[in-house]
């Protein structure tokens, strides 16, 4: 992993950067989303009222639209990492992990990305109907509750793959 290029080492930082702005509006995003909830029928909290939910959704709206875009520029520069670096993953099982991770991932987040994808569209047009987001939002986390919780583990995982490098093979 000494020999890669210039090229490739600015889109491995640009990946792991990206990759923290991830988890981190991740986290952020979900802890946002949950306390507008309460209980397992994920009712709206007490004091959340039609007069205040609309400044309530449109302010947890720049947690989704920094999760959308890291996620887009975290996976885009991974890949182009790995194809101008030109690492063997034979001799580097921890990047074949890495990889392997994201690649079973990108079908739940995509799927998650187009929700988030409406409800930002939503919150951008400045009229949009409280209801609607709510509706998108309970989805969300009906849809797949606890795939949130092992993508974030799984993204941290990586940091200890990066750090340490288990399963590298020396030629």
């Amino acid at each position: 992993m000494k020999n890669i290029s210039t090229i490739s080492k600015v889109f491995a930082v640009l990946s792991l950067i990206a990759a923290a702005i991830w988890v981190g509006s991740y986290l952020s995003r979900l802890f946002l989303v949950y306390q507008l909830f309460e209980g397992p029928d994920l009712i709206l909290k007490s004091y959340i009222t039609n007069e205040n939910v609309n400044g309530i959704l449109f302010s947890i709206l720049p947690s989704f639209v920094v999760h959308f875009i890291a996620f887009i520029v975290m996976f885009l520069s991974t890949t182009i990492f790995y194809l101008t670096s030109k690492i063997n993953l034979r001799y580097n099982g921890w990047l074949f992990i890495i990889l392997i991770a994201i690649i079973i991932t990108i079908p739940f987040e995509i799927y998650l990305m187009l929700i988030d994808y409406k409800i930002i569209m939503m919150l951008n047009n400045g009229s949009f109907d409280s209801n609607t987001v709510i509706s998108l939002l309970r989805d969300r986390i009906k849809d797949l509750s606890s795939y949130s919780i092992v993508a974030i583990l799984t993204y941290l995982s990586f940091y200890y793959f990066i750090v340490f490098q288990p399963l590298t093979k020396k030629d």
